[in-house]
């Protein structure tokens, strides 16, 4: 049964695009992570931890990039950095700039210029230019966060290892693509 699931997960992420395929992969992992975040944040700052469940808001987003680039390749690869830009904004709002999670856009900045072909690099200005604009200009506009604690420095530390992880899943898929090329 789990080999079937598994399967099937490989075949819904899977697309004869390289780059599509890396960020219907990555996508999943994303999404399947997700529901564990609200429960990190729950065990470091308790019952305050709360907001954190609408992160979960998401989540269809993340499971969507392989359905729409199997429709439209381009499409899918720009949703995972924009979703992923949503996101960090939203948790902003949730959780403040000094929980450390704008580091998040870091990994929306690296998919939103691997993802890109050379032909595409009007497109992939934007989107990676997008979580530098969120940067400079999300936190003066969203008022207080909805989750207020005095962990913020556990919840930097939680936010900066899951952000150096998730750059290490991208350049981990991103080498098996380019070895896949070479052989």
């Amino acid at each position: 049964m789990i080999k079937t699931i598994a399967a099937w997960i490989g075949s819904y992420a899977d697309h004869p695009d390289p780059r599509s395929a890396l960020a219907g992969k990555i996508a999943l992992v994303v999404a399947s992570n997700q529901p564990f975040y609200p429960l990190y944040l729950h065990w470091i700052v308790g019952t305050a931890a709360w907001p954190a469940w609408l992160s979960l808001l998401s989540t269809p987003f993340f499971l969507a990039v392989p359905a729409l680039a199997k429709r439209n390749s381009l499409a899918g690869r720009a949703l995972l950095p924009l979703a992923g830009v949503g996101n960090t904004v939203l948790c902003v709002k949730l959780f403040g700039a000094s929980s450390g999670v704008e580091l998040f856009l870091l990994p929306c900045v690296l998919l939103g210029t691997i993802l890109f072909r050379p032909d595409e690099r009007l497109k992939t200005a934007i989107v990676a230019t997008l979580p530098f604009i969120v940067y400079l200009f999300v936190d003066a506009h969203l008022g207080h966060p909805l989750m207020m604690t005095s962990d913020y420095p556990r919840l930097v530390a939680l936010n900066g290892m899951s952000v150096a992880a998730l750059i290490a899943l991208i350049g981990l898929l991103c080498s098996t693509v380019l070895a896949a090329r070479e052989a």
